[in-house]
C-alpha cells in the first residue's frame, strides 16, 4: 500500500546517485522544487552536466560510497545498473532514509509522482502496486487538462488571512478564447464581480453555488454601480480574505478602467494581478474577415472610445489612408463622429464596416462608407455591442471573395 505525502524539499539536501538522462529529468524537477541536490557519478550525461554547470551544483566524479548518504533527506538512485541501485536502496532502508530506485520503483521506499500543477494546487499520480509510468503520465495529463479548463473544484474552503484581486479579461465573448489562467482563477474565486459583456453568461452557471456573483454591468447611459463603488467592492472582499475575480469583457486595460481598479487595490494594500485577453478591437473585425493592419494597405491602427470627444489625433487618423481607425462603444456617437470626420476633410467614400455582436451566432457586418454610414446604420437597425472600422481594410471583399459573407447586410 502506497501512502501519499506532500513533502517539501525546498532547501533540503537530496543525493542523486548516477548522472545519466534519468538523473537530468529528475534534477530539473528537484531544482524547480527548491531542493539542494548533489550528485555522485563517475560521468555525467550532457544534459546532466549542463544543469550541474548552470546551477553550480556539487558533483563527486566517482562511484557511490555509503558515507555519501550523510545529511541527505532523500536519495535518488539511477546508475543504470539494477544491482547497484538495489544496494543503494538497501543501505537507505537500514538507515531509515527514503529512496527512489529508478531501476525498480517497487523496490524503493519512495516514488516520484507524475505531477501537474494549477496555481497553488499540486496533483500527483502514482501507482499503488507495480510501476507503470506511462499510465501515470496519461492520467496526470488528463487531470491537468481538466484543471486548466477550470472544470475541477479548485475553490478554497478556508479563507486566506489576506485575499487578492485578479482582473480577468474575458475576451470578445466565446469561452474558448479565454486564457487557461483566466479559467483557473475563475474556478478558484470566492467572489466574481462581472461585467455585462464577455463570457459571463456562459461561465457563471458553472461556478460553485457558494460563489458570490456581483453584477456591475454598464449599459449606455445606465451605470447602476459607479466605478468608485466597484473599486470599493473589490477591496472590501479582498480584505475579508476572499479571492476576487473582476471578470471584464475584452482586455482589462482596453477601455475597461482596469487601471483604476489596480490603483485602488494597490492603495489598499491588496495583492492584484491582471490577466490579459484578446480585445474586441482586434478580434471582432477579424471575425468579420477584416485585418486591422495589412501590408501595403494599413500600417497602423488607431483605437478610439466612441463616448469621448474626438481628439485631433483621431481626426488625423480618420483622414490618413494608411491608418485603420477602430471605434468601440460608438453606435450612439456615430452621427457625431461622421460629422466631425467630414468636416475635417475625410473622403465621404472612405470604407466603413460595422460589426455587431461579434463572434456570436448573431454577428452581422454592415459595409458602408463615411458619407453613408449614419443612414445605412439607421436603415438596418445597428445596435450595441458593435465595433466600427474605418479604413480601406473595411471595404467589402477586401480579403474574402464575393458573394458577401453570411451575416453581412447591404443597406
Amino acid at each position: 500500500m502506497t501512502t501519499m505525502l506532500g513533502i517539501s524539499l525546498a532547501g533540503r539536501d537530496v543525493l542523486l546517485v548516477g548522472g545519466g538522462a534519468v538523473t537530468a529529468r529528475r534534477l530539473r524537477r528537484l531544482l524547480d522544487d527548491g531542493a539542494v541536490p548533489r550528485i555522485v557519478a563517475p560521468e555525467l550525461a550532457p544534459a546532466t552536466r549542463e544543469l550541474v554547470d548552470g546551477h553550480g551544483l556539487v558533483w563527486h566524479a566517482r562511484r557511490f560510497h555509503r558515507a555519501d548518504l550523510a545529511g541527505a533527506w532523500l536519495v535518488h538512485t539511477a546508475t543504470g545498473d539494477p544491482r547497484t541501485d538495489l544496494q543503494v536502496a538497501a543501505l537507505c532502508e537500514r538507515r531509515q532514509l527514503l529512496c527512489v530506485n529508478a531501476s525498480d520503483g517497487s523496490h524503493g521506499s519512495a516514488r516520484l509522482t507524475a505531477q501537474t500543477r494549477s496555481g497553488d494546487v499540486v496533483v500527483g499520480v502514482v501507482s499503488d502496486a507495480g510501476v507503470d509510468p506511462r499510465r501515470s503520465m496519461r492520467l496526470r495529463d488528463a487531470i491537468g487538462t481538466a484543471l486548466a479548463a477550470g472544470s475541477l473544484p479548485l475553490r478554497r474552503r478556508r479563507a486566506d488571512a489576506m485575499g487578492r484581486v485578479d482582473l480577468v479579461g474575458g475576451g470578445p465573448g466565446p469561452v474558448d478564447l479565454m486564457t487557461v489562467r483566466a479559467r483557473r482563477l475563475l474556478a478558484e474565486a470566492d467572489v466574481v464581480v462581472a461585467d455585462r459583456l464577455g463570457p459571463a453568461e456562459a461561465l457563471l452557471p458553472e461556478l460553485d453555488p457558494e460563489v458570490l456573483v456581483i453584477d456591475v454591468g454598464k449599459r449606455p447611459g445606465h451605470h447602476p454601480v459607479p466605478q468608485e463603488a466597484i473599486n470599493a467592492l473589490l477591496v472590501e472582499h479582498a480584505l475579508a480574505g476572499r479571492r476576487v475575480v473582476r471578470l471584464k469583457g475584452g482586455d482589462p486595460f482596453v477601455f475597461g478602467r482596469g487601471g483604476e481598479e489596480v490603483t485602488a487595490c494597490i492603495a489598499a494594500g491588496v495583492p492584484v494581478e491582471v490577466v490579459p485577453a484578446p480585445s474586441s478591437a482586434i478580434a471582432v473585425p477579424q471575425a468579420a474577415g477584416i485585418p486591422v493592419t495589412h501590408r501595403k494597405v494599413a500600417s497602423g491602427m488607431h483605437l478610439v472610445n466612441g463616448q469621448a470627444e474626438l481628439a485631433p489625433a483621431t481626426l488625423a487618423a480618420l483622414a490618413d489612408p494608411s491608418i485603420t481607425t477602430v471605434v468601440l462603444m460608438g453606435v450612439a456617437a456615430l452621427p457625431r463622429i461622421v460629422a466631425a470626420a467630414l468636416a475635417h476633410g475625410v473622403a465621404p467614400e472612405r470604407p466603413v464596416a460595422i460589426v455587431e455582436s461579434g463572434l456570436t451566432p448573431q454577428q452581422r457586418t454592415t459595409r458602408t462608407t463615411v458619407g453613408e454610414a449614419v443612414a445605412d446604420a439607421r436603415a438596418v437597425g445597428v445596435r450595441n455591442p458593435a465595433v466600427i472600422v474605418v479604413g480601406d481594410v473595411a471595404q467589402a471583399g477586401f480579403l474574402l471573395p464575393q458573394p458577401l459573407l453570411a451575416g453581412e447586410s447591404t443597406p
